[in-house]
């Protein structure tokens, strides 16, 4: 893994969407204020898997680990992008879609799937139409030993009410072989095929997720 001497003096990308009030599961409302208290503060209200956050096992499965004790190595360090953005809407993402990738997934590894889908995340169908993990490439990412797998989508899986058992199964294959997964990232057009992640969680005791920043670093032009 990269050391904080090569670290230093890269780019920063942002990868996370902005939490405001009015977003689905977010809402803040003041505490104090410098008018009547010398200072502000605020009250965040915020769901555990709302905008940019990250899954602990517990989402899926009952005796899972919670988000404070997620391994953060598995959260940060070189990463690959896989360019998926010729997926169409509603459609699943399979072994062959990752074939150019093949040779350069192995134990370990960190994935970053691009589908350009950030692009929708204020419209009715960010949530409903986006493309999805099939089952098939989640136990084909858990045979290779994958660390973490960062999608631009609200979900790895369907969120459909007519598809509970896919929303289900991908997850427990997924998070059943402890592989991180942060969702709702966005800005990965903006990125080369390799990079340096860091997207870390909350330390929140036994939650089933967190909120998360992340962010990519790339060597300057």
């Amino acid at each position: 893994m990269d050391n904080w001497e090569s670290i230093l003096g890269r780019k920063i990308i942002d990868l996370s969407l902005t939490f405001a009030t009015g977003k689905r599961g977010v809402l803040f409302d003041p505490a104090l204020t410098i008018a009547e208290n010398g200072f502000n503060t605020t009250n965040l209200h915020i769901y555990s898997h709302a905008l940019t956050h990250m899954d602990a096992p517990r989402h899926f499965i009952n005796d899972g680990w919670t988000i404070e004790a997620m391994d953060l190595e598995k959260c940060m360090g070189s990463a690959l992008v896989i360019d998926l953005s010729h997926k169409g809407h509603n459609s699943r993402i399979t072994v062959d879609d990752f074939a150019p990738y093949h040779d350069r997934i192995h134990e370990g590894a960190r994935l970053l799937l691009r589908t350009d889908w950030d692009q929708y995340a204020d419209e009715d169908i960010y949530r409903t139409d986006f493309p999805r993990i099939s089952e098939e490439l989640a136990h084909w990412l858990v045979a290779c030993g994958v660390w973490f797998i960062g999608v631009e989508t609200p979900s790895v899986a369907s969120l459909s009410v007519d598809n509970r058992s896919e929303l289900t199964s991908v997850h427990q294959i997924l998070l059943g072989a402890n592989i991180t997964i942060v969702e709702s990232l966005c800005n990965l057009r903006l990125l080369p095929e390799q990079v340096h992640l860091i997207a870390l969680p909350l330390k929140l005791d036994g939650v089933d997720g967190s909120p998360v920043r992340a962010i990519a670093l790339i060597e300057e032009d």
